[in-house]
């Protein structure tokens, strides 16, 4: 990780990167004569699987630099619009956080699913598994401010959130929170901390991405549906959005050899299940950017 905030300190210190043309096309990252050096930021959410991706990728590529950043969906968007990332990568359509004339100008690549679900203390944990949609939304608004009310221990509850620019933000209000505003809470940057602060705070609730799930936060399922990547599979549970890498424009040299790496079965089969993500091909529905869903 040192290396990589390294190279991203260097890259943007020196302004927008220098891609070289990739020689002897895509063949799923095995192009040793890529080089060049690109940013790929945004979503925290998809951040680990791009991370762990670059690492493999520049491993095989020796001549290649990819630094990889967090910042938000809002932040990938914007920088990728604006030409200080070559990819933004994003929980959101372009549509749903840009004006058309700006979503225009990208190129959407879906990589994955990701799903999020509520997390709580280990104590609240212990006793609730389980909340309606409408006891999430009354806790979420504030109306529910004490656990003991949805049959937990008496004990104040604490909202963690995250910022406005989140990704992962906007996809629990709009499909846990029937897009209800949240009432004011801890607020913080990226999902680790989110994490961290959840597990040390009694009474804490906030949302993770399925990735980043471990045994210091407890789960809570919705409506009686576990955030399980089957249940995200078929349609059952609903909190869940694409990992979009956008670039503006069609992509080239590294930045094209990197994205087709990651589509590639090679990080599919491997890094995308290992690193707690759906593949788009186990998706037996499909939804776009206005929520729509259908079946496959």
């Amino acid at each position: 990780m040192s290396l990589v905030l390294a190279l991203a300190v260097a890259v943007v210190g020196c302004g927008k990167p220098k891609e070289t043309p990739s020689t002897g096309g895509n063949t799923g990252g095995s192009t040793s004569g890529v080089t060049g050096s690109i940013v790929a930021g945004g979503s925290t959410a998809l951040q680990p699987l791009v991370d762990a991706a670059a690492q493999q990728f520049m491993a095989k590529n020796p001549g290649a630099q990819i630094s990889v950043q967090g910042g938000g969906s809002g932040t990938g968007l914007t920088q990728v619009l604006q030409g200080g990332f070559q990819i933004g990568n994003s929980d959101l359509f372009a549509e749903e956080k840009l004006k058309p004339e700006e979503a225009s100008q990208l190129k959407d690549h879906k990589v994955c699913v990701v799903a999020m679900a509520a997390v709580v203390h280990p104590g609240v944990g212990a006793k609730v598994t389980n909340l309606t949609k409408q006891q999430m939304i009354d806790i979420w608004t504030g109306k529910i401010t004490n656990w003991k009310d949805v049959g937990g221990p008496d004990v104040k509850i604490t909202l963690v959130n995250r910022p406005a620019s989140s990704g992962t933000r906007a996809t629990f209000k709009k499909f846990a929170l029937d897009g209800k505003e949240e009432a004011k809470g801890i607020e913080q940057e990226a999902s680790g901390t989110v994490k961290q602060i959840v597990s040390q705070t009694p009474g804490a609730i906030g949302y993770l991405a399925l990735s980043y799930l471990d045994d210091s936060i407890k789960v809570v399922s919705l409506d009686g549906v576990a955030p399980t990547k089957e249940n995200v599979a078929n349609g059952t549970y609903p909190v869940w959005a694409y990992e979009h890498m956008y670039t503006k424009g069609e992509p080239s040299g590294l930045t094209k050899a990197f994205l087709d790496y990651i589509l590639s079965d090679e990080i599919q089969k491997t890094l995308v299940v290992q690193e707690g993500y759906i593949p788009i091909t186990d998706m037996k529905v499909e939804r776009d950017a206005s929520g729509n869903v259908k079946k496959l």
